[in-house]
């Protein structure tokens, strides 16, 4: 249910993340942000709200914890499932590719 809401918040962004203007746990960030800073309406919402924790600083670095055991292993899903996304989009984006189209003269 969580990780169906961040898929669908990553796939409105394929083309960020295949452009290299952002990256997946850029875009978890930015998610958990969204998601914590709205009023909680739905479930989603009230879980993220009371298992994670956001924490960012003035550079642009951030950290995201879990309050609890169980929070601490749906931030490790969330993590993982970007990482893996992002592997999945760059793999498809690859497939057409030759060798040649890397060499810049």
């Amino acid at each position: 249910m969580i990780l169906k809401e961040f898929a669908t918040y990553l796939q409105e962004r394929n083309e960020q993340i295949i452009s290299n203007k952002t990256t997946t746990t850029k875009l978890l960030c930015e998610w958990v942000k969204f998601v914590i800073n709205k009023n909680p309406k739905n479930h989603i919402d009230k879980i993220v709200h009371k298992e994670i924790m956001l924490a960012c600083n003035k550079s642009g670095d951030f950290l995201i914890v879990g309050k609890s055991e169980s929070g601490r292993v749906l931030v490790n899903a969330l993590y993982n499932f970007a990482l893996s996304y992002e592997h999945y989009i760059m793999s498809k984006w690859l497939q057409d590719k030759k060798p040649d189209d890397f060499f810049n003269e």
